[in-house]
């Protein structure tokens, strides 16, 4: 895209004439093949989410959130009750379709309608959930909500430059790296440096077409093994 000049001779943005705000995420459940995510209530959740987490005896799911872990299936609930229930973040509990369970959690946040711009984040997966289909789909299915439904600009995920999982997983899911910002919060009274990665709109017609290929049934064996990798579609598309 050329570089625009005022009247003055100074570089300036490209026009967006027609922009419009975004609605904000409406609360409704996201159904997919392998997992459906809906808004985190206590009741429906609470015990779910208790039991999946405990899976991980050494706590490791909790090591880069603010938060966690929980002795009891009351502190879950106190948990949900203090932070998961507001407007931002916008919390969802993601439902392993064929049980009926709940393994694990997601959010949007930072919402700004006015330009366009929401981060996925406070994302935490029980081992029941990890590097499974579902985990993918999860993603994906609140990228489209973004993308396809509400028409953001702009999505964005950070997570502690210490967060070897998280970084790797935000490239392999399509986001770009933006860099570091050093010393940008603390929490459980130690520093975080915070690494940004996103997804523009212009991007997001290619990551669609790579996810829907991955997620089919067809790229996969009968012992469930992937036949072409989410990097190698994304890679394509984006040629």
């Amino acid at each position: 895209m050329s570089e625009r000049m005022n009247e003055l001779g100074q570089p300036i943005g490209f026009a967006v004439p027609d922009w419009e705000a975004c609605a904000r995420p409406p609360r409704e459940p996201m159904q997919g093949r392998y997992v459906r995510l809906e808004p985190i209530t206590v009741a429906d959740h609470a015990q779910d989410l208790f039991d999946a987490f405990a899976a991980d005896m050494e706590n490791r799911i909790w090591t880069y959130l603010p938060y966690g872990p929980f002795d009891s299936v009351d502190g879950c609930r106190t948990w949900i009750e203090s932070t998961c229930l507001g407007d931002d973040p916008m919390f969802h509990a993601i439902i392993d379709s064929a049980k009926e369970k709940a393994v694990g959690v997601a959010s949007y946040l930072r919402i700004e309608p006015a330009v366009g711009v929401i981060e996925v984040g406070h994302i935490n997966y029980a081992p029941a959930l990890q590097k499974t289909c579902g985990a993918t789909e999860a993603m994906y299915l609140m990228m489209r909500r973004v993308f396809a439904e509400l028409g953001y600009r702009r999505y964005e995920w950070k997570c502690d430059a210490l967060n070897a999982g998280s970084c790797a997983a935000a490239g392999r899911l399509g986001f770009s790296y933006e860099g570091q910002f050093r010393q940008a919060t603390m929490y459980k009274g130690r520093n975080r440096d915070t690494n940004w990665y996103s997804i523009l709109d212009s991007e997001w017609p290619a990551l669609e077409r790579a996810y829907e290929t991955w997620l089919s049934p067809e790229n996969f064996d009968a012992g469930g093994k992937q036949k072409t990798s989410l990097a190698s579609l994304i890679a394509r598309e984006q040629a």
